[in-house]
């Protein structure tokens, strides 16, 4: 086993998480992000950028446009020549040509006379105006032009969308479309940010196959890793997930010794339940010495390890087995750790207000996050059948998590309660 990974003494690692009083969650939350540390940014490429976050302000370095422009399809003119121009009385102009986009040749218009000109084209000397082709009769040589214009019609002017020194994107703003369009309209291929996290998901358990394979009694599809990969995607992260790692302690060991060269974040799934003589995950982390497991007052989710392992201290999420569990866990704990990386603002989800469509129940000292149907246009929120935690069809179904708080045992149908919706 490579040292980056060598267990301590068991005597010296953290306290039995049996012994430990629970959590809440926001205890635990800031816990996690408290030991997280944001990615160094890096220079990258626009090709590479959709998803990372700016590490500096970007300012504009050049006019935006650079040069007077068109902005239709039409004609360049002198809104003074076309004063009188009706539809029932057209002025008819001379066409000099045409200038399409992309002509870097410098046109200037006469007095009496105009230019035929394309979308983004640069504007000739001497026009004030641009008269959209709708507004005329087309013609190529000789135009009738049906209403008259004020100057500075249809005319993007140098400078009008950014001047150099102004602001275009202030540090912390996470890359999307518009904003690599504004970076590459800006002229920059490269901007210093930091990158999407990579992750990687490991699902353990000797009960696992992989989808598609035959099964026999006894055995399940693995269903958590595709599970928290594709939220892990939809989080903002470039993820995969390993292979099915069996319930051994040092095929897990190797398993995340082998993911965190290439990964900024490891999420595994399963091997954390309270008191279980086969949870591997739990037996064989506990003994790094930086990984602690603990009950958090939350259902379903209770069981939760997080810590950092690997020479770069890389951060470990620790999920339950059950798919609903771990799906809420990623949510309320690991997607936060996604911003985190990335050093974006701090982001709390708000809950919305719903009335219940049904009457819900919740364990005592715990917070319960129940699957629902929010209806926003109603403003009710119904409840679905089947709340188990290995229930992924009931999860399936809905869209939304009602908030039992810790000190609600039950609520009636009616009852107004928060609700969070779902990605």
């Amino acid at each position: 086993m490579d040292s980056t990974l060598r267990p301590t003494d068991s005597t010296s690692g953290p306290a039995d998480s049996t012994l430990r009083p629970m959590e809440s969650v926001e205890a635990y939350l800031a816990e996690t992000q408290a030991a997280i540390r944001p990615l160094p940014p890096r220079e990258l490429s626009l090709a590479d950028a959709d998803g990372a976050v700016l590490a500096s302000d970007v300012t504009a370095q050049w006019p935006l446009p650079s040069f007077d422009n068109s902005a239709m399809d039409g004609y360049a003119v002198l809104a003074s020549d076309i004063a009188a121009a009706t539809s029932r009385a057209p002025v008819l102009l001379p066409v000099d040509g045409e200038v399409a986009a992309g002509d870097t040749r410098q046109r200037e218009l006469a007095a009496g006379r105009c230019i035929r000109i394309m979308t983004g084209a640069l504007l000739p000397a001497g026009a004030d105006a641009v008269v959209p082709v709708e507004l005329t009769d087309g013609g190529s040589q000789r135009v009738a032009i049906g209403r008259a214009v004020s100057p500075g019609d249809s005319i993007r002017r140098r400078g009008d969308d950014a001047q150099p020194g102004d602001l275009l994107l202030p540090a912390r703003t996470l890359l999307g479309p518009v904003q690599l369009g504004l970076l590459a309209a800006a002229g920059r291929g490269s901007v210093p940010a930091r990158p999407r996290p990579r992750v990687t998901v490991i699902s353990t358990g000797n009960e696992l196959t992989e989808p598609g394979e035959p099964l026999v009694p006894g055995k399940i599809w693995e269903s958590n890793s595709w599970m928290l990969a594709a939220a892990a995607r939809r989080a903002g992260c470039d993820a995969r997930r390993h292979p099915i790692v069996a319930d051994d302690a040092d095929s897990l060991l190797a398993a995340v010794e082998q993911a965190i060269t290439e990964a900024d974040l490891l999420i595994t799934s399963g091997g954390v339940s309270m008191g279980g003589e086969h949870d591997v995950v739990k037996a064989a982390l506990s003994k790094l010495g930086t990984v602690s497991f603990r009950k958090v007052a939350m259902q379903p989710g209770m069981p939760q390890g997080f810590g950092v392992v690997g020479p770069a201290g890389t951060p470990i999420f620790t999920l339950p087995g059950n798919p609903v569990s771990a799906f809420v866990s990623f949510w309320l704990f690991v997607a936060p750790a996604v911003g985190v990386l990335q050093n974006l603002s701090p982001k709390r989800r708000t809950p919305v207000r719903a009335v219940l469509t049904a009457p819900v129940r919740s364990p005592p000292d715990k917070r319960s996050f129940l699957r629902a149907v929010l209806d926003h246009q109603a403003g009710t929120v119904a409840p679905v059948s089947g709340q188990s935690s290995h229930q992924l069809a009931s999860l399936a179904r809905a869209n939304a998590l009602i908030i039992v708080p810790e000190q609600v045992s039950e609520l009636a149908a009616g009852h107004a309660v928060d609700v969070l919706e779902l990605p």
